[in-house]
């Protein structure tokens, strides 16, 4: 049985994947936040995620570059922390990529309502499963042109989006009630800030995940710093370019608690009828599509370094005989997401939507997983001085220290707004552990995979 995956993706494809990871974070999900924050409150949240995620990254492509490995964060932290240390990031990053594709998948089914309102947007999400599995599982060079493509034309829409709505905005509109449902700061709005920062970080999630299709880049020592610092600040402008002309267009209340708001808000400024509100609605699927099929990719990578290392059962460490591509690890984490996107019929979570839970508990994941990947750079730093790194954090030891402690204040603030969600997460990473606790021999009976040497 192969366990190794194909080089063939350059530095324009990295990007494309880098950026599509992310990308339908500008078109959906954020705007929860001015439902706790306002949108002055939420500008602020933005502005210190923004500055996290930035340090962040060019701190990351460090780890990136030294170890370039299918299973991204877990791959860092085995090194740096031992088996445990991967089981923590392995598991964080799985919760993650396994729970932003539903909330991505109900979005998509929420764009398409705009245009067939008899069909229940349920049942897109499952068929954008159906469709973009298969499309991962022919293979990567096939997926990664793809991905490049649509990431292009979001991008190109959220340009047109903000030119269309642009004579339509207003500054008063953008600051009435704009802190936390009132025109003034005030100590009621530091709550509202703070409980805001999940959907201000939907804004950049999952651009770490191009560190995993680092096995299958070629020269990633070069390609996945290009990649990371054009991808960081191509989606740093979107997202406040996207944020400030949305809310300035009418009553920003009415876009606090839908997944479809660029639709809603272009309304608001050419009217239902007029043809720019279609071909956003058509053409800004392509946002979300980009980031759904990108994450499916990065998933099944997770995934599939997870079991090629014996920490997850080996048998969705097995790539497809005609594509090469790790079909089963493409399955699982189809299944876990259909499961979400009908989980409404059975399970609530303090009033929010099912998407607005969905995004926290991929976010909770995150948060854990760039805590544990800053920690390692710091370690390895220090225990591996020699280690090769064709790429060096600027500013050592600030950039990573502020990310470090960003993130801290983000994981706070979210435990605090969102204790049974942070309880169903802790339960599940306890059974997962209990799961890891079980199967030492399985990690030792795995095959050495084609990165072991820098994996440790």
């Amino acid at each position: 049985m192969s366990t190794g995956l194909k080089k063939v993706l350059g530095p324009v494809q990295l990007w494309g994947i880098a950026v599509g990871l992310v990308i339908s974070g500008e078109y959906f999900g954020w705007s929860y936040g001015w439902n706790t924050a306002g949108t002055l409150g939420f500008l602020v949240a933005t502005v210190l995620v923004a500055a996290m995620y930035t340090t962040f990254i060019f701190s990351f492509t460090e780890l990136s570059t030294a170890i370039p490995h299918a299973g991204g964060p877990f791959a860092y932290a085995r090194r740096a922390f031992g088996p445990t240390g991967g089981f923590v990031a392995g598991f964080a990053t799985l919760v993650e990529f396994v729970f932003a594709p539903p909330a991505i998948s109900l979005a998509i089914g929420a764009y398409l309502n705009v245009q067939f309102p008899g069909i229940d947007p349920k049942h897109f999400a499952l068929g954008a499963y159906v469709v973009f599995i298969a499309l991962n599982w022919i293979g990567v060079g096939i997926a990664a042109a793809f991905e490049l493509f649509v990431t292009v034309l979001a991008i190109f829409e959220l340009l047109v989006f903000m030119g269309v709505v642009a004579p339509g905005w207003s500054l008063a509109n953008f600051m009435a009630h704009g802190w936390s449902g009132s025109s003034s700061f005030g100590s009621a709005a530091v709550p509202g800030i703070f409980a805001s920062i999940p959907f201000a970080i939907w804004f950049f999630l999952a651009i770490e995940g191009a560190a995993m299709a680092a096995e299958e880049a070629r020269d990633p020592q070069r390609t996945i710093p290009i990649a990371y610092t054009t991808g960081i600040v191509t989606l740093v402008v979107l997202a406040f370019g996207v944020m400030i002309f949305a809310g300035g267009v009418g009553d920003w209340r009415r876009l606090a608690n839908i997944n479809d708001p660029l639709p809603q808000a272009m309304k608001a400024v050419v009217g239902a009828d007029s043809g720019w509100l279609h071909m956003l609605v058509w053409i800004g699927l392509f946002g979300l599509i980009a980031s759904f099929h990108g994450i499916i990719m990065g998933y099944s990578r997770q995934i599939f370094a997870l079991a090629r290392a014996g920490y997850l059962p080996p048998t969705f460490a097995a790539l497809s005989p005609r594509f090469g591509t790790p079909h089963r690890a493409l399955l699982a984490g189809g299944v876990i997401g259909i499961a979400a996107i009908f989980s409404d019929e059975w399970v609530q979570f303090g009033g929010q939507t099912l998407t607005a839970n969905i995004v926290t508990m991929s976010v909770l994941g995150a948060i854990t997983m760039y805590l544990v990947s800053m920690a390692a750079l710091f370690k390895l730093r220090r225990d591996e001085p020699g280690l090769r790194r064709p790429y060096r954090a600027p500013f050592y030891p600030v950039f990573p220290g502020i990310a470090f402690g960003l993130g801290l204040v983000c994981l706070g603030a979210m435990v605090w707004f969102n204790g049974r969600l942070t309880l169903l997460y802790l339960v599940l990473m306890a059974l997962a552990y209990g799961y890891f606790r079980l199967t030492a021999a399985q990690r030792e009976a795995a095959l050495p995979d084609k990165m072991l040497s820098n994996t440790g």
